[in-house]
């Protein structure tokens, strides 16, 4: 049985059987969430489907179909090809800042003829593909040597540069958060762990420092941010009112909410980003704490049923990719959820499936795709290659 298990060349599964051992249940949370999404993105256009809610359908449809199709493929593809997409995405990250597009202050978009990207997303996953990639490659006996350390943390620092310069300080600490997550799955030593710790409180400590001096390390802005986070009332007409539009609105629901469509602040517009990073608001608004839980209950369901799926995965590259997805989810709707009831500070963080944009649901769904795909290939514990390392 062992010998079976480790045979790179046994018979695949054919796609009947891929089909059968897929995790429907997590798919059908998937559809559900995604529904979920068109209804608030229909509300937030005050009952129309333009100018969200269509386009919103068409490019759910899509993605999910680029899931099933990368669930299919074996894990063992993308192993393959985990550099390559990574230096892909750290290719698009550099020419947005050579030929990057403006909006809303920041240059984070990419023209690749008529689609509009967001590097900085794709690199989310294309960081956690590669890191799993890299560990799985690494010779257990080393992996507590602080040495084989310095190549993951340059491809944690490239993209995070790259991405602090757009600027979106947000995306860079999800990046560095997604990326070492891996670092501690993978069982890195608790001592870098230790400096770490160390070495953030540090950092925060000079952030606060370097404020008004000739060497701060923040904009401007990003300092407003804080401190509107720490006190909303400070700019309630300037900085502060998307938070306190949002609070606002968030608290009228109540626990059983206006009503669907039925939300005044949102209909009436007082509520800025409504369909983007805000679309947490309407929902409260319309569906109270209530709706709020139900959501929230939908997306814990989902990130159990993916990290579950990592203890039927035998080999260390599926593993950290599961993993990294789940953690990468969690990641979207803990800060985005927090974000908008006032418990962290303003950052362009979507909510996963509900929130209108393309590149994240893209993203996103790819994601997923990889976790069913490692949980579907992952009963070959394929060898580790580069176990030399």
């Amino acid at each position: 049985m062992a010998t079976l298990l480790h045979d790179p060349s046994r018979i695949s599964p054919t796609l009947t059987q891929k089909l059968l051992s897929l995790n429907w249940a997590l798919v059908a949370l998937i559809i559900i969430v995604a529904t979920i999404g068109f209804g608030m993105q229909f509300s937030a256009a005050n009952g129309n489907v333009d100018p969200w809610a269509r386009l919103q359908m068409i490019r759910f449809a899509i993605s999910f179909i680029g899931m099933f199709v990368v669930a299919m493929i074996d894990i063992r593809f993308w192993r393959g090809t985990a550099y390559i997409f990574y230096a892909f995405a750290l290719l698009l990250l550099v020419g947005v800042e050579v030929a990057g597009t403006v909006g809303m202050g920041a240059q984070r978009w990419i023209h690749i003829g008529p689609i509009r990207l967001q590097p900085s997303e794709l690199m989310k996953i294309a960081l956690v593909v590669a890191l799993a990639r890299y560990f799985h490659d690494l010779n257990p006996a080393r992996i507590k040597n602080i040495f084989i350390l310095i190549p993951p943390l340059i491809m944690i620092t490239l993209p995070a540069v790259l991405v602090v310069k757009q600027p979106d300080l947000g995306t860079a600490v999800l990046l560095c958060a997604g990326g070492f997550v891996i670092m501690f799955l993978a069982g890195t030593n608790m001592w870098f762990f230790a400096a770490l710790t160390v070495g953030l409180g540090g950092a925060v400590y000079a952030v606060f420092a370097s404020k008004g001096q000739e060497w701060q390390l923040l904009k401007d802005y990003q300092y407003r941010r804080i401190d509107v986070f720490l006190n909303p009332a400070l700019d309630p007409r300037g900085a502060g009112y998307h938070i306190s539009q949002s609070k606002t609105a968030f608290g009228s629901g109540g626990s059983f909410g206006e009503g669907y469509l039925q939300g005044p602040l949102s209909r009436l517009d007082f509520l800025p980003e409504k369909h983007t990073d805000f679309i947490f608001t309407v929902l409260g608004e319309e569906f109270g704490l209530a709706g709020a839980i139900a959501l929230l209950v939908i997306y814990v369901l989902i990130l159990l049923l993916g990290l579950g799926s990592t203890l039927r995965i035998k080999h260390v590259f599926g593993r950290l990719v599961a993993s990294g997805v789940c953690m990468t989810f969690f990641a979207y709707f803990a800060i985005n959820m927090a974000m908008v009831m006032g418990l962290a500070p303003v950052v362009g963080v979507p909510l996963p499936l509900i929130s209108y944009g393309g590149t994240s649901m893209l993203v996103l769904l790819f994601g997923f795709g990889l976790l069913l795909s490692a949980q579907i290939h992952g009963q070959v514990a394929f060898p580790r290659r580069g176990s030399m390392l």
